[in-house]
């Protein structure tokens, strides 16, 4: 009899385990302590460099002097995001996020292996050791002997890999179609443009272009006072600013971004339905925003 409850303690433990193994959260809480943003943003970036990643770029959502967004990606995480054709190369770009609260100050990273079962969908597999290896660096990289706290909800794998908040709701697949140009080089040139001019309703917070590919990824920042972060970011939770930047994407001579009604709950799990009303104008906002600058 005590060999069988042993046994049976051993397994419930290992059924645990797997089950917290089997979910993920969107982010991972680093540290939260009384610092400076400045300090840490420091303490990252040579981190981040140490490891062989590298920032692409770097922002205050809302314009904000207490949120701080930094982004990076690494070389072998790039090439892995771009043997994915669907919209892989939106899976290449990481982020680490910095929130000043009184004296204190939280850093909080994507969780890598969330967004690359989201963005990589069931295809994952045949890059899913190399794509650990790189989350596991860089969450070594970033949390200094420190364990990361999930941050953010928790998502089954599975779901992930087939996301969508609601019935009826878009998947990743049910993407927002902005433009079509003549060619790859027309495009980067009009979105390049029209980002260098200086719209005081966004931001160009990084791009990775791969003319080889024609595949080129713009992080935006979404400044509008009435209808960008300063509207939503309050109401659904900024500790979750490594959400942010918004992305497009130019892949052969197509616009595109990710449904806001997609994107916005795959990094905000959490997200009751009543507090999804209260944004519901923020999806068809940021499409016109992005359509804006393919035009």
């Amino acid at each position: 009899m005590k060999n069988l409850l042993v046994l049976g303690l051993a397994i419930l433990l290992s059924a645990s385990a797997f089950a917290q193994k089997d979910e993920l959260s969107p982010y991972l809480l680093l540290k939260k302590e009384e610092s400076s943003i400045n300090k840490e943003v420091d303490i990252v970036k040579r981190s981040l460099i140490s490891a062989n990643f590298r920032i692409t770029g770097e922002y205050s959502p809302m314009a904000s002097e207490n949120l701080y967004v930094l982004t990076y990606t690494r070389e072998d995480l790039e090439t892995i995001a771009l043997d994915f054709e669907n919209r892989g190369a939106l899976a290449a770009t990481l982020k680490i996020g910095f929130k000043k609260e009184g004296k204190s100050i939280s850093v909080s990273m994507t969780n890598p292996m969330y967004q690359f079962y989201a963005y990589f969908t069931d295809n994952i597999k045949k890059h899913e050791q190399d794509l650990l290896n790189i989350s596991k660096e860089a969450i070594a990289a970033l949390s200094i002997g420190v364990k990361p706290k999930p941050l953010g909800g928790l998502l089954k794998i599975e779901k992930l890999q087939k996301y969508h908040y609601k019935i009826m709701m878009p998947y990743f697949d049910d993407v927002d179609k902005l433009n079509t140009f003549i060619s790859f080089e027309d495009g980067l040139s009009t979105i390049r443009k029209n980002l260098s001019e200086g719209n005081s309703h966004v931001l160009k917070v990084y791009e990775l272009i791969y003319p080889e590919k024609q595949i080129a990824v713009f992080g935006i920042g979404l400044s509008d006072p009435e209808k960008g972060e300063a509207h939503f970011l309050p109401i659904i939770g900024d500790g979750h600013i490594c959400a942010l930047p918004y992305e497009l994407i130019l892949q052969g001579n197509e616009a595109r971004s990710l449904a806001g009604k997609y994107r916005i709950a795959l990094h905000w799990p959490e997200l009751t339905m009543g507090t999804f009303m209260k944004i519901m104008s923020t999806p068809g906002d940021i499409k016109k925003e992005l359509e804006q600058l393919t035009k």
